[in-house]
Order: structure tokens, then sequence, then C-alpha cells
């Protein structure tokens, strides 16, 4: 979430702190997953659904979907990162976020300060994503290939970005 969304976006209730606590995982694999978690949490489906619009809306949320092992199922990706001018992150951050191949983006308290993920079907279409990026923002692209997977089970509380738990997101 950028500065901006986060400083304009409501307060989280406490349905919405829970709703998002649940949806990091576990998604039940059933015909109406979301009326299952809205059965677990006593609200109906059309509220899980609405609520899960509003918060990606808002920015709260910055995206929502399934995890895969892209390679796997054919694909390849690579981790890369930028050195970005803090007067031109956000315009940077945007034009990175719409490109199709972005899985997601960090912002890091480093000299390389926003971090990437870029996947596609092929190792040349993850390349020629780089280029793209590097075009467009005048930024050298730092990829960094996999040598080895870790699997890290990473759950952000979402109390704690609502000032309802401890630390913060």
């Amino acid at each position: 979430m950028t500065p901006a969304m986060r400083a304009s976006a409501p307060p989280l209730d406490a349905v919405d702190v829970r709703l998002i606590d649940r949806l990091q995982g576990d998604l039940p694999l059933s015909e109406r997953p979301f009326a299952d978690i809205g059965a677990e949490l006593g609200l109906a489906e059309d509220e899980v659904i609405e609520r899960l619009h509003e918060l990606l809306g808002q920015g709260v949320l910055t995206r929502f979907g399934p995890l895969f092992q892209i390679e796997q199922g054919g694909g390849c990706y690579l981790l890369a990162a930028l050195e970005v001018p803090e007067a031109g992150f956000e315009r940077v951050a945007a034009c990175v976020n719409a490109l199709p191949e972005v899985a997601h983006n960090y912002r890091r308290e480093h000299r390389l300060n926003m971090w990437f993920v870029v996947a596609a079907e092929t190792a040349e279409a993850v390349e020629a994503a780089c280029r793209r990026i590097e075009q467009a923002t005048g930024l050298v692209v730092h990829r960094f290939p996999k040598q080895r997977e870790y699997f890290v089970g990473l759950r952000l509380p979402a109390g704690a970005a609502a000032g309802q738990g401890h630390g913060a997101v």
C-alpha cells in the first residue's frame, strides 16, 4: 500500500480485520468458498465478497489471489529490485505495478528500495518485462534468479495495520 493510499483508506472495522486474517490461507476448496468463509465468520456470502471488493478498491488490499509454484506449471519468475529516487517512488511503483507480469511489489529501507517478482510463461517474457520496466523508468532492474527455494509462511495480522494488534505492517 502506498503512503497516499494508507492515509486515505478508512480505518478497518473488527469484521474487516477478522476477514483479512481469515483470507490469508486455507481458502476452502469448494464450489462456494466465500459462503464457507462467511459461515465461519457469521457473514453472508455476498457480504464477504462486497467487503473484499471494498478493501481492494480502497487500497487496503492490493491483491487477492492464489500463490502458485509457477515453475510447476511451466512458467518462469524472477526476483527483481530497483534503486528508486524518493521523489519518483510513487510514479515508478505505478509503472511497475501496471505490468501484468509483476506479482507483487515491496518498498524496502535499503539502497535497492523497491523489490518485486516478475512472472511469465518463459524466461524470455520475464526478461522482456524487465526491459520494459527499464525503458519506462530509466532505472536498472537488478535481477536475482532463484538459486534455492524456501517456503516462508507469511501472514500479516490485519489488527496490527488497524492499530489493534502488536507491531506494524
